[in-house]
Protein backbone atom coordinates (compact mmCIF):
# COMPACT_ATOMS: atom_id res chain seq x y z
CA UNK A 1 0.00 0.00 0.00
CA UNK A 2 3.19 2.43 0.57
CA UNK A 3 4.58 1.98 -2.97
CA UNK A 4 0.39 3.35 -3.82
CA UNK A 5 1.58 6.79 -1.68
CA UNK A 6 5.03 7.15 -3.50
CA UNK A 7 5.84 9.19 -6.21
CA UNK A 8 8.40 8.37 -9.28
CA UNK A 9 11.87 9.67 -7.84
CA UNK A 10 12.64 10.62 -11.57
CA UNK A 11 9.75 13.08 -11.72
CA UNK A 12 11.36 14.82 -8.63
CA UNK A 13 14.71 14.97 -9.35
CA UNK A 14 15.74 19.30 -8.76
CA UNK A 15 12.63 19.68 -6.73
CA UNK A 16 12.15 19.97 -2.52
CA UNK A 17 11.69 16.54 -0.99
CA UNK A 18 10.37 16.38 2.27
CA UNK A 19 11.09 13.50 5.23
CA UNK A 20 8.78 10.89 4.87
CA UNK A 21 8.39 11.14 1.08
CA UNK A 22 8.35 7.81 -1.00
CA UNK A 23 9.99 8.04 -4.05
CA UNK A 24 9.32 5.09 -6.43
CA UNK A 25 11.99 4.08 -8.21
CA UNK A 26 11.84 2.46 -12.13
CA UNK A 27 10.33 -1.13 -12.92
CA UNK A 28 14.12 -1.96 -13.86
CA UNK A 29 15.23 -1.85 -10.42
CA UNK A 30 14.56 -4.40 -7.76
CA UNK A 31 15.37 -4.96 -4.45
CA UNK A 32 17.80 -7.99 -3.55
CA UNK A 33 16.01 -10.70 -1.16
CA UNK A 34 17.84 -9.77 1.69
CA UNK A 35 16.54 -6.66 1.19
CA UNK A 36 19.81 -4.88 1.82
CA UNK A 37 20.73 -3.62 -1.65
CA UNK A 38 18.98 -2.24 -4.84
CA UNK A 39 20.09 -3.44 -8.51
CA UNK A 40 18.90 -3.66 -11.84
CA UNK A 41 16.26 -7.09 -12.46
CA UNK A 42 17.25 -10.20 -14.25
CA UNK A 43 15.50 -8.76 -17.65
CA UNK A 44 17.61 -5.67 -17.84
CA UNK A 45 21.06 -5.64 -18.74
CA UNK A 46 23.70 -4.73 -15.70
CA UNK A 47 24.83 -1.53 -15.43
CA UNK A 48 25.55 -1.68 -11.89
CA UNK A 49 24.63 -1.14 -8.05
CA UNK A 50 21.88 1.84 -7.31
CA UNK A 51 23.50 4.36 -4.66
CA UNK A 52 21.54 5.58 -1.95
CA UNK A 53 23.45 9.21 -0.98
CA UNK A 54 22.84 11.18 2.08
CA UNK A 55 19.15 11.84 2.91
CA UNK A 56 17.70 9.13 1.71
CA UNK A 57 17.11 5.37 3.01
CA UNK A 58 16.25 2.20 1.50
CA UNK A 59 12.44 1.24 2.36
CA UNK A 60 10.90 -1.62 0.28
CA UNK A 61 11.56 -1.53 -3.97
CA UNK A 62 11.83 2.64 -3.45
CA UNK A 63 13.72 5.26 -1.30
CA UNK A 64 12.38 7.08 1.90
CA UNK A 65 13.32 10.84 2.34
CA UNK A 66 14.86 11.82 5.62
CA UNK A 67 16.33 15.17 5.15
CA UNK A 68 14.60 17.85 3.52
CA UNK A 69 15.89 19.69 0.22
CA UNK A 70 16.28 19.13 -3.34
CA UNK A 71 16.49 15.86 -4.94
CA UNK A 72 19.69 14.93 -7.06
CA UNK A 73 20.39 12.59 -9.22
CA UNK A 74 23.58 11.35 -11.10
CA UNK A 75 23.02 8.51 -14.37
CA UNK A 76 25.63 6.54 -14.81
CA UNK A 77 26.35 2.59 -13.61
CA UNK A 78 23.78 1.98 -11.26
CA UNK A 79 22.83 5.64 -10.68
CA UNK A 80 22.77 7.44 -7.77
CA UNK A 81 20.02 9.64 -5.63
CA UNK A 82 20.66 11.60 -3.01
CA UNK A 83 19.11 14.82 -1.02
CA UNK A 84 21.50 18.07 -1.31
CA UNK A 85 20.61 20.14 1.96
CA UNK A 86 21.97 22.86 3.53
CA UNK A 87 22.02 21.36 6.94
CA UNK A 88 25.03 22.17 9.48
CA UNK A 89 25.06 19.24 11.95
CA UNK A 90 27.31 16.72 10.21
CA UNK A 91 26.30 12.92 11.12
CA UNK A 92 29.33 10.14 10.44
CA UNK A 93 29.37 8.25 7.39
CA UNK A 94 32.10 5.25 6.95
CA UNK A 95 34.39 6.60 3.96
CA UNK A 96 34.33 10.16 4.84
CA UNK A 97 37.11 12.10 5.36
CA UNK A 98 36.58 14.60 8.21
CA UNK A 99 38.74 16.99 9.57
CA UNK A 100 38.52 16.29 13.85
CA UNK A 101 39.87 18.88 16.87
CA UNK A 102 41.88 16.49 19.55
CA UNK A 103 39.96 16.90 22.60
CA UNK A 104 40.96 13.80 25.22
CA UNK A 105 44.75 11.55 25.00
CA UNK A 106 43.33 8.65 27.12
CA UNK A 107 46.17 6.18 27.37
CA UNK A 108 46.50 4.68 23.59
CA UNK A 109 43.59 6.61 21.86
CA UNK A 110 42.87 9.67 21.12
CA UNK A 111 39.52 11.58 21.25
CA UNK A 112 38.37 13.91 18.69
CA UNK A 113 35.52 16.64 17.87
CA UNK A 114 34.09 15.98 14.65
CA UNK A 115 31.27 17.96 14.92
CA UNK A 116 29.09 15.01 15.39
CA UNK A 117 26.95 14.02 18.37
CA UNK A 118 29.43 12.38 20.19
CA UNK A 119 33.42 12.08 19.84
CA UNK A 120 35.56 9.77 17.58
CA UNK A 121 38.14 7.79 18.37
CA UNK A 122 41.74 7.35 16.99
CA UNK A 123 44.25 4.93 17.82
CA UNK A 124 48.02 6.23 18.22
CA UNK A 125 48.48 3.40 15.18
CA UNK A 126 46.60 4.69 13.14
CA UNK A 127 49.42 6.72 11.52
CA UNK A 128 51.72 6.10 8.92
CA UNK A 129 54.62 4.32 10.25
CA UNK A 130 53.41 4.34 13.98
CA UNK A 131 54.87 1.68 15.95
CA UNK A 132 54.82 1.25 19.98
CA UNK A 133 58.00 2.82 20.48
CA UNK A 134 57.52 5.80 17.43
CA UNK A 135 54.47 7.07 18.49
CA UNK A 136 53.40 10.08 16.72
CA UNK A 137 53.46 14.01 18.50
CA UNK A 138 49.47 14.41 19.04
CA UNK A 139 48.63 17.00 21.61
CA UNK A 140 45.15 18.30 22.55
CA UNK A 141 44.26 21.16 20.27
CA UNK A 142 45.96 19.49 17.62
CA UNK A 143 43.91 19.59 13.85
CA UNK A 144 43.46 15.76 12.82
CA UNK A 145 42.76 14.94 8.82
CA UNK A 146 41.64 11.57 8.49
CA UNK A 147 39.31 9.23 7.28
CA UNK A 148 36.42 6.85 9.59
CA UNK A 149 36.35 3.53 9.26
CA UNK A 150 33.49 3.17 11.85
CA UNK A 151 30.68 5.02 11.57
CA UNK A 152 26.84 3.63 12.29
CA UNK A 153 24.52 4.33 14.76
CA UNK A 154 25.18 1.21 17.52
CA UNK A 155 29.15 2.28 17.55
CA UNK A 156 31.15 5.19 18.84
CA UNK A 157 32.77 6.67 15.47
CA UNK A 158 36.63 5.43 14.86
CA UNK A 159 39.24 7.32 12.50
CA UNK A 160 42.33 6.36 10.97
CA UNK A 161 44.96 8.50 9.00
CA UNK A 162 46.01 5.80 6.99
CA UNK A 163 44.72 4.18 3.72
CA UNK A 164 44.02 0.28 2.94
CA UNK A 165 48.05 0.29 1.83
CA UNK A 166 49.12 1.96 5.25
CA UNK A 167 49.68 5.25 3.67
CA UNK A 168 48.97 8.38 4.98
CA UNK A 169 47.63 9.92 1.54
CA UNK A 170 47.54 13.60 2.59
CA UNK A 171 45.90 12.80 5.94
CA UNK A 172 47.46 13.47 9.50
CA UNK A 173 48.47 16.15 12.02
CA UNK A 174 47.72 19.86 10.05
CA UNK A 175 49.85 22.61 10.73
CA UNK A 176 49.51 24.77 13.46
CA UNK A 177 49.09 27.89 11.57
CA UNK A 178 46.69 28.62 9.07
CA UNK A 179 42.95 29.12 9.77
CA UNK A 180 39.94 26.71 10.43
CA UNK A 181 35.92 27.64 9.95
CA UNK A 182 32.93 25.69 9.00
CA UNK A 183 30.26 26.04 6.62
CA UNK A 184 27.31 23.98 5.21
CA UNK A 185 27.17 20.86 4.40
CA UNK A 186 26.00 21.77 1.08
CA UNK A 187 29.06 23.95 -0.08
CA UNK A 188 31.69 21.39 1.09
CA UNK A 189 29.67 18.85 -1.27
CA UNK A 190 30.10 21.96 -4.22
CA UNK A 191 33.58 22.16 -3.17
CA UNK A 192 34.57 18.75 -3.47
CA UNK A 193 32.81 18.00 -6.79
CA UNK A 194 35.29 17.02 -9.76
CA UNK A 195 36.52 20.41 -11.52
CA UNK A 196 35.45 23.01 -8.88
CA UNK A 197 35.50 26.32 -10.72
CA UNK A 198 35.40 27.97 -7.23
CA UNK A 199 38.89 25.88 -6.11
CA UNK A 200 40.44 26.66 -10.02
CA UNK A 201 39.53 30.46 -9.83
CA UNK A 202 40.79 30.82 -6.29
CA UNK A 203 44.13 28.84 -6.94
CA UNK A 204 44.82 31.98 -9.62
CA UNK A 205 43.94 34.69 -7.17
CA UNK A 206 46.78 33.17 -4.29
CA UNK A 207 48.92 30.18 -3.87
CA UNK A 208 47.15 28.26 -1.01
CA UNK A 209 46.45 25.34 0.83
CA UNK A 210 43.67 23.61 1.55
CA UNK A 211 41.97 21.04 3.26
CA UNK A 212 38.36 19.99 3.65
CA UNK A 213 36.15 18.09 5.18
CA UNK A 214 33.02 16.28 4.77
CA UNK A 215 31.67 17.62 8.57
CA UNK A 216 31.83 20.91 7.35
CA UNK A 217 35.07 22.54 8.47
CA UNK A 218 37.98 24.02 5.88
CA UNK A 219 41.86 24.61 7.03
CA UNK A 220 43.25 27.61 4.46
CA UNK A 221 46.66 29.10 4.55
CA UNK A 222 48.21 31.39 2.50
CA UNK A 223 51.15 33.45 2.39
CA UNK A 224 49.81 35.87 4.51
CA UNK A 225 47.30 36.29 7.00
CA UNK A 226 45.61 38.82 4.79
CA UNK A 227 45.70 36.44 1.89
CA UNK A 228 44.00 33.63 4.22
CA UNK A 229 41.42 36.20 5.39
CA UNK A 230 40.35 37.07 1.75
CA UNK A 231 40.07 33.25 0.80
CA UNK A 232 38.17 32.82 3.99
CA UNK A 233 35.71 35.34 3.46
CA UNK A 234 35.22 33.98 -0.63
CA UNK A 235 34.49 30.67 0.86
CA UNK A 236 31.81 31.73 2.91
CA UNK A 237 30.32 34.03 0.25
CA UNK A 238 30.96 31.38 -2.23
CA UNK A 239 27.35 29.51 -0.94
CA UNK A 240 25.29 32.82 -1.49
CA UNK A 241 27.10 33.83 -4.47
CA UNK A 242 26.27 33.14 -8.33
CA UNK A 243 28.92 32.60 -10.32
CA UNK A 244 29.39 36.06 -12.08
CA UNK A 245 29.31 37.34 -9.28
CA UNK A 246 31.98 35.38 -7.74
CA UNK A 247 33.81 36.46 -11.07
CA UNK A 248 33.79 40.07 -10.44
CA UNK A 249 34.84 39.64 -6.96
CA UNK A 250 38.04 38.04 -8.22
CA UNK A 251 38.97 40.29 -10.60
CA UNK A 252 38.31 43.12 -8.11
CA UNK A 253 41.12 41.47 -5.71
CA UNK A 254 42.97 40.71 -8.64
CA UNK A 255 43.44 44.06 -9.74
CA UNK A 256 41.61 43.23 -13.72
Amino acid sequence: MAAERGTAADSLVGQVVLPGDLLLLPAHYDEDAEGERLRLSAGAAPQGRLLCGPGLRRSGAGLLVTTCGLLRHRPGGGGAYWVDSQQKRYVPVKGDHVIGIVTVKAGDVFRLDVGGSEPASLSYLAFEGATKRNRPNVQVGDLIYGQFVVANKDMEPEMVCIDSSGKSSGMGIIGQDGFLFKVSLGLIRKLLAPKCEIIQELSQLYPFELVIGMNGRIWVKAKTVQQTLIIVNILEACEYMTAEQRKQALAKLSGN
